[in-house]
C-alpha cells in the first residue's frame, strides 16, 4: 500500500507526534484523577473538621449554643458548605440563612464577598438539592445531625471544573495545531530527505543505461552525503575503467597485430617464393609465435591471479643467493645500454615465498627501471629487514612517473608511457599480495623511482 520512501517516512513522523500527543493526554488525564482525589481528600478533610467543631462545641457548652452554632455555621460557609444542624429529635437549630442574616450587614457583605454566597443561591438550593447529613456524636451518643448541601459544594469547585475546561480545551486545541504542523514538516523533511534518494536513483539509472559520466550534486555531511559521494567515486571508478577497458583493446589488437603482421607477410613471400625458406627466416616466424603465446599467457596470468586462483609453492628463500643469480642473468643486458647495476644485501636473510612467482615479480620491475633509465644511469636493488617482513627495495635514476599517474599504475592496462598492454605491474602487485606482503612506490619525475617489496620472513 505504501511503497514510497516518502510515504513511509511521513507515516512514521506523523505516527510520532501522534503517539507523543497521546502520552501526553494520558499523562494529563493521571494528572487530573490524582488532583480530583486530593480535591475529594481535602473535602473530607474539612467536613470531618467541621463535625469535630460542632461536636466540640456541644461538649464545652454542654449542650447546643446559639452563638457556637452560627459561628461554625459562617466557618463552614467560608469552607464552601451551606448546612443545616438538627438536634437529636430532628429540631433545626441553625442554617446557613440564619446565620447569615444575624450578622452585621458590613461582616454580612464580607462573608458574601470571600465566600460567594448569594441568598437568592441559597434559598433555591433548599428546594431543589438534596442534603447529605452526617450524625453527630459525643462519648458514643448521638446528639444531632449536620446536614451539608452538595449543590454548594460543586459551586465551591467551580475554579477547578472550569480549569479542567480550559485545558481539555488547550488540549483539543493542541492536538489540531501540532497534528497540522507535525504533517507539514512530516511532508517538508520527508521531501528533503528522499529528494537526493531519487536523484541517486535517476543517476544509477542513468549509469545503468550507458551514460557514465552521469553524477549528483552533493551537499552536507550527513549519511545520504556519504552515500552520494560513494556513488560519485563509484562512476568516476567506472568511467576510468571504461577508459582503460578501451585502451586495452586498442592495445591487444596493436600487441596481436604486430607478430601477426610479420608473420602474415613472410608466409605470404614464402609461398610466393620471394623469400627463401631457410632457418633464420623460420627463426623470426618461431620469436613472433613466442611473442604472442607470452602475451596469452600474461593476460592468463592476470586472470588467474585476479580470481585469487595462484598457486603458490612457498619456501624459505636466501635472498642474498636468489638476487645474485638474476642479477648475474641481467648484467649484460644493462651494460649493453650502459646503465649500471647494484646489489645491496645482507646475508642471512630469508623470505617465505614462491621463488617462481618472486623470479617473475623482480625481472619485471627490472625490466621496467632499465625501459625508464637512460645511458650513464643506474639501477640498484636492496634487501633488508623490516620488523618481521623482509623489504626487497628496486630503484632507479630514470625519468620517473608523473605524480597524477601514480595511484593508477597498478591498475589493469594502465601504461605510463608507450609500449607494453600494461599489465605487467598489475601481475607484480597481486603476487605480491598474494604472498601477504605489499608493493609500494615512490617517483619524481626526473629523478627515478623505487618500488620498495614487502614480504613475510616466515
Amino acid at each position: 500500500m505504501f511503497k514510497s520512501l516518502w510515504t513511509k517516512y511521513l507515516l512514521l513522523l506523523f505516527s510520532v507526534s501522534m503517539i507523543s500527543l497521546s502520552a501526553s493526554l494520558f499523562l494529563r488525564e493521571m494528572i487530573i484523577s490524582d488532583f480530583e482525589e486530593y480535591l475529594e481528600g481535602e473535602a473530607e478533610d474539612k467536613i470531618y473538621k467541621l463535625l469535630a467543631s460542632i461536636e466540640g462545641s456541644y461538649e464545652r457548652y454542654s449542650g447546643w449554643n446559639k452563638d457556637a452554632l452560627i459561628s461554625n455555621t459562617i466557618w463552614a460557609l467560608l469552607l464552601g458548605y451551606e448546612i443545616k444542624i438538627y438536634d437529636s429529635n430532628r429540631n433545626e437549630l441553625m442554617n446557613t440563612a440564619i446565620a447569615v442574616n444575624t450578622m452585621p450587614p458590613l461582616m454580612k457583605r464580607r462573608i458574601e464577598a470571600i465566600s460567594g454566597y448569594q441568598q437568592e443561591n441559597i434559598n433555591s438550593s433548599r428546594t431543589n438539592s438534596n442534603f447529605i447529613g452526617y450524625p453527630l456524636f459525643l462519648g458514643g451518643k448521638d446528639i444531632g445531625t449536620l446536614e451539608i448541601n452538595p449543590m454548594i459544594i460543586q459551586q465551591t469547585q467551580g475554579k477547578e471544573t472550569i480549569f479542567m475546561m480550559r485545558s481539555n480545551r488547550f488540549l483539543i486545541l493542541s492536538v489540531l495545531i501540532l497534528g497540522g504542523l507535525s504533517l507539514i514538516l512530516s511532508f517538508i523533511f520527508s521531501r528533503k530527505l528522499t529528494k537526493p534518494i531519487k536523484n541517486l536513483t535517476e543517476a544509477a539509472k542513468q549509469i545503468s543505461e550507458g551514460n557514465i559520466k552521469s553524477r549528483v550534486s552533493v551537499s552536507g555531511k550527513d549519511e545520504i552525503s556519504v552515500l552520494g559521494n560513494t556513488f560519485n567515486i563509484m562512476a568516476e571508478n567506472l568511467e576510468r575503467h571504461e577508459s582503460l577497458r578501451r585502451k586495452l583493446t586498442a592495445n591487444i589488437a596493436h600487441e596481436l597485430r604486430t607478430p601477426l603482421t610479420v608473420m602474415q607477410g613472410e608466409i605470404e613471400g614464402m609461398l610466393d617464393g620471394l623469400i627463401k625458406t631457410d632457418t633464420e627466416r623460420l627463426q623470426s616466424l618461431l620469436e613472433e609465435t613466442s611473442r604472442l603465446k607470452r602475451l596469452i599467457e600474461a593476460i592468463e596470468e592476470l586472470t588467474k591471479a585476479e580470481a585469487s586462483g595462484l598457486e603458490l609453492k612457498k619456501e624459505y628463500v636466501e635472498i642474498k643467493t636468489f638476487l645474485n643469480n638474476i642479477k648475474g642473468r641481467f648484467e649484460k643486458i644493462f651494460s649493453d645500454k650502459g646503465v649500471s647495476l647494484g646489489l645491496d644485501c645482507k646475508d642471512n636473510l630469508k623470505v617465505y615465498a614462491d621463488p617462481e612467482k618472486l623470479s617473475q615479480i623482480i625481472i619485471n620491475l627490472l625490466t621496467n627501471a632499465l625501459k625508464a633509465t637512460n645511458k650513464g644511469g643506474q639501477v640498484i636493488i636492496k634487501a633488508d629487514i623490516e620488523g618481521d617482513l623482509g623489504k626487497i627495495t628496486i630503484s632507479d635514476t630514470g625519468i620517473g612517473i608523473k605524480k597524477d599517474e601514480l595511484p593508477y599504475i597498478f591498475e589493469r592496462f594502465y601504461k605510463a608511457s608507450e609500449g607494453g598492454i600494461g599489465i605487467g605491474l598489475t601481475i607484480a602487485k597481486e603476487l605480491i599480495e598474494a604472498h601477504g606482503g605489499k608493493i609500494i612506490v615512490n617517483s619524481e619525475i626526473g629523478k627515478g623511482t623505487s618500488f620498495e617489496i614487502y614480504l613475510p620472513n616466515s
